[in-house]
């Protein structure tokens, strides 16, 4: 823990609503749970809230989408693969979504951070600290296709503009996917249950 100008000792941790406290210099996996995960990710909002719809487009919602479209590139994955694509943005239940240009602008030091909460996270739900590379990879490429479609449906982007950031999507059809903006209470209950659903497959 650092110390401010005036003496007084800097706060590095952030208490949940769980009753843990998350050290953000060392976060332990024994700190994080799944339902302060899934209540700060339902209310974080993709793209700065600049998206249309009577509610903010969620973090956690983005991640039910990669999760699903995760399963459309790769029918046969296992359950811990399908839950690292649900947790691949879960560090964001702490340090918000930042936009890629501001991320452009940080620096390496919120890589780092960012960083640091995925490999607690991973820890805590029995998942390799680091995605192996191919893993990584298909789950980016599912990240994208979602982006592009949040960007032309929700975020005022044009078809030319998107592809030129993300990349235009092949085989994957809008009807399928949904992106309707929902509420805090729809998308936290529906990461938990999704949560839930992969968990029980990982036993089987």
């Amino acid at each position: 823990m650092g110390v401010a100008g005036n003496g007084t000792p800097q706060r590095a941790w952030q208490r949940m609503l769980s009753g843990r406290r998350l050290d953000l210099l060392d976060p332990s996996p024994l700190d994080i749970e799944i339902t302060d995960i899934a209540h700060g990710l339902a209310r974080v909002a993709r793209w700065n809230g600049q998206t249309s719809g009577d509610h903010a487009f969620s973090v956690a919602q983005h991640s039910l989408l990669v999760e699903a479209i995760y399963g459309e590139i790769v029918p046969q994955a296992a359950a811990e693969q399908r839950l690292t694509a649900l947790l691949h943005d879960a560090p964001e239940y702490v340090i918000g979504d930042m936009i890629s240009p501001f991320k452009a602008v940080m620096g390496g030091s919120y890589k780092e951070c960012e960083q640091r909460l995925q490999r607690a996270i991973h820890l805590r739900f029995s998942l390799p600290a680091d995605t192996p590379d191919g893993l990584k990879k298909v789950i980016k490429r599912a990240d994208r296709i979602a982006a592009y479609f949040e960007a032309t449906q929700l975020a005022g982007f044009s078809a030319a503009e998107a592809a030129q950031f993300f990349g235009r999507p092949r085989g994957f059809s809008i009807d399928r996917l949904d992106f309707t903006p929902r509420s805090v209470t729809w998308a936290q209950d529906a990461f938990l249950r999704r949560f839930e659903e992969i968990e029980k497959l990982r036993c089987a």
